[in-house]
């Protein structure tokens, strides 16, 4: 079987949750035997074509990006290009994405389209209205539409609700947790990010410095919180976050570490005591990195935007979930685990169980092979 999944980005400073899921679906889906090319814009306006995981990964060239979308008219060509030398049997989109729609409605109708929601179209209302009839429209022709939780379509107000039932499916989103194993390196890290605590405890926080991250609201918890606060990643707004800091005078218990090389990620999620993600709108639809700290035995404290998030962490089971925008619950929320071990305990231990038995990277790849199997008619 042949597949193209049709993608934004592959480097560090723009890739994000969505990037990371395609990134493991590819690699399963190549495991597995699939013929899998993951097509993606470039950074620049150079192409690349290389193998990775037994996946063909293909940038081409962009003109950089507008409205979080790559420049790229040459992805949609190279699609086409890719289907007219061997054809695709599976076309495997992921929205939102503009570009992945134009490719759909430029691919011929015997190749059976998959549609990913991730998240609604938050940010950019303005355009939306003038977007939306194309965007249902190609949502409608999809022959298959997978979200992760049932929350993702309840909470939608941009999936057409006369879409066939039998179209709809739930496939939660997995990982490989082989990676937060904590080897000789990354626990020396581990060890280094302990030392420079002293002794306080270490909240951590991981994502892409964006506006939908909501750092800004956890910075301005720490400052009635008695711990170290750890932020990874980058991105635009790091700047803006850190002379926030620099005014509030807590450069002594903050900390920005840039990207963060995969083989440390595991030193940062075990050397804390909580994870936080702090996000203020429903862009965040589910939140891989606190599936991470989730399976590396640590309570999470995110908040309340009533979509995926809120179904992979469970209020007072796996962490607790806070009004969005509120520093001072937020706060209350993160000294109240600190302050309480058995607690801590508790949360951390069921949040290590859901996150290994219920999303498994193996169960998200097969669960996917049998849709493609389904539509191509090969069960």
């Amino acid at each position: 079987m042949r597949v193209l999944q049709f993608g934004r980005f592959h480097n560090e400073q723009q890739n994000g949750g969505v990037e990371r899921h395609q990134q493991l679906l590819c690699k399963g889906l190549a495991a597995n035997g699939l013929d899998v090319v993951y097509l993606v814009a470039s950074a620049n306006r150079l192409s690349h074509d290389e193998t990775i995981d037994g996946y063909r990964l293909i940038q081409s060239p962009s003109f950089g990006t507008l409205f979080s979308t790559a420049l790229s008219p040459a992805q949609v060509i190279k699609a086409l290009e890719l289907h007219r030398q061997q054809p695709f049997d599976i076309l495997h989109l992921h929205f939102p994405n503009p570009l992945a729609h134009l490719a759909s409605v430029l691919f011929p109708p015997s190749v059976k389209r998959v549609i990913t929601w991730h998240s609604d179209i938050v940010k950019q209302k303005r355009l939306l209205a003038i977007y939306r009839p194309f965007l249902q429209s190609v949502t409608r022709r999809a022959d298959a539409l997978i979200a992760a939780t049932p929350a993702h379509y309840s909470s939608s107000s941009q999936i057409p609700k006369d879409i066939s039932k039998d179209k709809l499916r739930v496939i939660p989103f997995g990982l490989d947790y082989s990676n937060l194993n904590l080897t000789p390196q990354s626990e020396s890290v581990r060890n280094r990010l302990l030392s420079r605590a002293n002794g306080q405890a270490i909240v951590f926080a991981l994502g892409r410095h964006v506006y939908y991250k909501g750092f800004d609201v956890l910075i301005d918890a720490m400052q009635h919180v008695n711990a170290q606060l750890i932020i990874g990643g980058d991105g635009h707004l790091r700047p803006q976050l850190q002379n926030q800091v620099e005014h509030l005078g807590l450069k002594n218990k903050i900390h920005f570490t840039g990207s963060i090389a995969e083989a440390d990620l595991a030193a940062y999620f075990h050397a804390c005591d909580v994870f936080c993600l702090p996000s203020v709108e429903p862009s965040e639809a589910f939140g891989l990195v606190q599936l991470e700290a989730m399976a590396c035995g640590k309570p999470v404290i995110c908040t309340q935007l009533n979509n995926g998030v809120n179904v992979l962490n469970v209020h007072g089971e796996t962490g607790f979930a806070v009004p969005v925008c509120d520093s001072f619950a937020l706060a209350e929320r993160i000294n109240q685990v600190l302050q309480d071990s058995q607690l801590r305990s508790m949360l951390g231990k069921q949040a290590y169980a859901r996150a290994r038995q219920v999303y498994s990277l193996e169960a998200n790849t097969q669960q996917h092979i049998r849709l493609y199997q389904e539509l191509v008619n090969i069960i």
